[in-house]
């Protein structure tokens, strides 16, 4: 071999190792590299209902289905608006194919919601809603009772069972969610249409317990200190604090509250109320659906879905034996008492477990997503959460398909 030789052969060498030493340095540089981008944007943590949430959501993108396709990200925007806004767009410049979020307003992502879409994004919500068009709406807001599928809303159903519990009249307390958020209002909105036509009630202290235990506690003992003669209170989550406050100041009387996880533990022991409100199970149906969409298209599913109200009494609270649902059981007694208790959904979340609510451990054995037309939100109830009725609709009183009837809703425009 001659010298020439050897030389063309030594740089053809260290040309080819220089190639390969740069590939390998793009390899470990990205190792997301062939793996489209899923964000999972929370309001807060902290929460409990909020890290459930969570944990469910990423508990489904890593499933082994999913987790070799896609890269997923969790990002906590807080409860500052114009930090979700800020976040969003970076989601958006960073070449998302999916946004699963909490969003903190019904309206003033739309803007950078609607950006998004037209850079092909696909935004699912969860719990709380967007009135965006092109976003999915995954909630319980204006779902009806499991039992009842024509008993819908939380806070006109609960409303319902207070005053029921009362015998039609008494002193109540209203603890409110976080402000701003569509959740809140429809709660409030339908919860105070009910107490407004029942003569016999009057509420006597409002307040905002955030959506949080400590927070709830502190607000009702300052309610009780002001109006010890109470009777009632109408709750959002956080109603482990309220029940919390009032053991304090030794009175028992009628609850209507969330899943929390000692509320029900006290329900099995005789305390008069109903448990009912918000499944963390959510986020991870809406994760599901986004999923859905990526892999089959925005028209696979409908894009304003209610999640059915769960509804625990005093008569029907029960301690589960494990980690299931079996046997009518609805509670943890082992574990910690602000667990938010509705991890699961028959239909939409069967392979949820008490391990992927607590650590986001990824589900084994995901199960294709079934037909979901059946939790499409009827028309009757868009204008909750888009903010308008559809076309062929027109704002009015609803009777004759939901209870309670005559509230606020969409008609047919031929009625």
């Amino acid at each position: 071999m001659t010298k020439a030789m050897i030389t063309r052969l030594t740089r053809c060498g260290a040309g080819m190792l220089a190639a390969l030493t740069a590939f390998a340095l793009v390899s470990c540089a990205d190792p997301d590299a062939g793996r489209d981008k899923i964000f999972l944007d929370l309001s807060y943590s902290g929460n409990n209902w909020q890290d459930e949430a969570a944990n469910l959501a990423l508990a489904v993108a890593n499933s082994p289905e999913y987790a070799g396709k896609y890269v997923v990200k969790k990002q906590i925007s807080g409860t500052d608006i114009a930090k979700q806004i800020s976040d969003l767009q970076s989601m958006i410049a960073a070449k998302a194919k999916l946004v699963v979020l909490y969003p903190l307003s019904p309206t003033a992502l739309s803007p950078t919601i609607r950006q998004g879409c037209e850079r092909g994004v696909t935004f699912v919500v969860y719990d709380s809603t967007v009135r965006e068009p092109c976003a999915y709406n995954v909630a319980f807001i204006t779902g009806a009772k499991t039992d009842d599928p024509r008993a819908a809303f939380f806070g006109a159903q609960t409303a319902e069972a207070l005053v029921g519990l009362l015998g039609g009249k008494g002193k109540i307390f209203m603890n409110r969610g976080v402000a701003g958020t569509s959740t809140d209002q429809v709660h409030y909105d339908t919860a105070k249409a009910v107490f407004d036509r029942s003569p016999g009630i009057t509420v006597v202290s409002e307040y905002y317990g955030k959506w949080d235990s400590a927070v709830s506690q502190q607000e009702t003992a300052k309610a009780l200190a002001a109006h010890p003669d109470v009777d009632g209170i109408w709750s959002q989550d956080g109603e482990v604090g309220v029940v919390k406050a009032l053991q304090a100041a030794g009175k028992r009387i009628p609850v209507t509250g969330e899943n929390g996880n000692y509320f029900r533990k006290m329900l099995s022991q005789g305390w008069p109320g109903v448990s009912s409100g918000s499944p963390p199970a959510q986020a991870g149906v809406a994760m599901r659906i986004g999923l859905r969409v990526l892999t089959e298209g925005p028209d696979s599913v409908p894009h304003n879905i209610e999640m059915p109200l769960p509804w625990v009494t005093t008569e029907t609270a029960k301690p589960c034996p494990g980690n299931e649902f079996v046997g009518g059981c609805n509670f943890f007694p082992n574990e910690s008492d602000t667990l938010v208790t509705e991890i699961f959904q028959r239909d939409l979340l069967p392979q949820s477990s008490l391990a992927a609510a607590k650590t986001g451990q990824p589900m084994q054995g995901l199960a294709p997503l079934g037909d979901v037309s059946a939790f499409a939100q009827p028309e009757w109830r868009r204008i909750y959460t888009r903010g308008r009725c559809d076309s062929g609709w027109k704002e009015g009183d609803v009777t004759g398909v939901q209870e309670p009837s005559g509230l606020p809703g969409c008609v047919q425009e031929s009625q």
